[in-house]
């Protein structure tokens, strides 16, 4: 009879189907390996105990015999077996990626991911643009097709792992005997071995070649974002797919317009006369210019806004506004008809104007914010 009840060990009851059941181990792997815990006593301790459950369990013989006598076989189904990890090389594989994996490393693999900086100007990043950029990957070898043989001869099957590019070592503890693979020595992994390899490629299958590719940017991004390019990047090996080539914003500076989210603010200069007495000016935006009608005492300062004239939502429907900052121009010097006029302004405003030409200074300093 078994120590502990089976079930109880990977935490599932007695009808938990089979992807349940695989699913309590890899979970349960996952924290107790002795890999993940070393020198942790406790921790081999319960592996020792799921591993047993678990090579019990997952086989419908072994669970069959267990359900109705309690024991799997005669020669039980502990952790030392022959076996060591049994039937579920592709579970650590799943888990911990080949750590302790007997999946074959020799399968179908996906390619590398690329990034290429592509660099817009204001214009071109707010209302999109169809760019062509040049990247360089890995493509197949046209002189051998990719085969990474000489023309006229082939690869062979490597005699050590029959292909496979792994060989299975076997590795005995205190805790159990354990089997793991690693990659073939004699083939490098690769599970063939080529006597004559093509001079363009030197065997590998692949040459470095540019590649242009078309790249339409859509209206609103910014510096920051990401596009990604699906199956652009380095080709698969063993029939995986394609990798990724992810396209990095870059967005210049614009020496008018700035950017805040999808609005955009910028500056308008008018004169005190304007800002008193109210004018109609010309705003620059990403649409041309437009204008606007500044009303009479307008503050320095204040901000006004054209809706639907900033960026575009990417992807989306609308856009941001634009701000704009209005900049009352004090002239800096008066001539004489100028000073005038402002004594007039100010006297018929009910303000004292002073006759020594030192208040006189002192006025216009006063007009002109100083």
């Amino acid at each position: 009879m078994a120590k502990r009840d089976y079930y109880e060990i990977l935490g599932i009851e007695r009808n938990a189907s089979e992807e349940e059941i695989k699913k309590a181990f890899k979970k349960a792997a996952l924290k107790y390996h002795p890999d993940r815990n070393p020198d942790n006593k406790e921790a081999e301790e319960k592996f020792k105990e799921m591993n047993e459950a678990y090579q019990v369990l997952s086989d419908p013989q072994k669970k069959s015999r267990y359900d109705q006598y309690g024991t799997a076989d005669d020669n039980g189904a502990g952790f030392g077996g022959d076996s060591g990890f049994g039937g579920f090389g592709d579970i650590f594989g799943d888990i911990f990626g080949g750590g302790f994996s007997s999946r074959n490393q020799n399968g179908p693999r996906k390619g590398a991911d690329l990034e290429y900086n592509l660099n817009l100007s204001f214009e071109e990043a707010v209302f999109g643009v169809e760019k062509e950029i040049s990247i360089t990957r890995n493509e197949k070898c046209e002189s051998c097709s990719g085969s990474g043989a000489k023309a006229g001869t082939s690869a062979k099957t490597c005699d050590k792992c029959g292909g496979n590019g792994q060989i299975k070592v076997q590795r005995n503890t205190a805790f159990g005997s354990f089997a793991s693979m690693s990659t073939c020595d004699k083939c490098g992994g690769k599970g063939k071995i080529i006597a004559e390899p093509c001079k363009t490629c030197h065997g590998s299958g692949k040459e470095r070649k540019n590649k242009k590719i078309t790249i339409n940017v859509p209206g609103g991004v910014d510096t920051g974002n990401v596009m990604p390019l699906r199956g652009q990047g380095e080709p698969g090996e063993k029939g995986g797919p394609s990798g990724d080539l992810y396209i990095n914003i870059r967005v210049a500076p614009h020496k008018t317009f700035k950017r805040n989210g999808i609005d955009i603010h910028i500056e308008t200069h008018i004169s005190f006369g304007y800002a008193a007495l109210g004018t109609e000016i010309k705003v620059a935006t990403v649409d041309g210019d437009v204008k606007y009608k500044v009303p009479a005492g307008t503050q320095p300062g204040t901000v006004f806004r054209l809706k639907g004239k900033g960026i575009p939502r990417v992807n989306g429907h609308g856009r941001g506004d634009q701000y704009v900052k209005v900049i009352v121009d004090v002239p800096k010097s008066l001539n004489d008809k100028q000073k005038d006029a402002l004594k007039h302004f100010m006297e018929a405003s009910g303000e004292v104007i002073e006759s020594s030409e030192e208040n006189k200074k002192s006025f216009v300093d006063k007009i002109l914010g100083k």
